[in-house]
């Protein structure tokens, strides 16, 4: 999975729950601006806000060894 990829996920899950950027970003306590950088991909987003929002919306990160 790509950043950009995980980024449409959340979006996708955030409007498909009814929620606002701004909405989404008060539930994590992240500002607004990290909601959007994660939503289109970046990939310098720090990752303990980013699984964060994963596990607020209700989703689940899925590791495994590839090969």
């Amino acid at each position: 999975m790509t950043a950009k990829e995980l980024g449409e996920t959340i979006r996708n899950t955030r409007k498909a729950q009814g929620l606002t950027q701004p909405q989404l970003a008060m539930a994590c306590g992240t500002g607004v601006r990290f909601i959007v950088d994660l939503e289109a991909g970046k990939e310098t987003c720090q990752l303990g806000k980013a699984l964060n929002v994963i596990q607020t919306l209700g989703l689940a990160l899925d590791l495994r060894a590839i090969g």
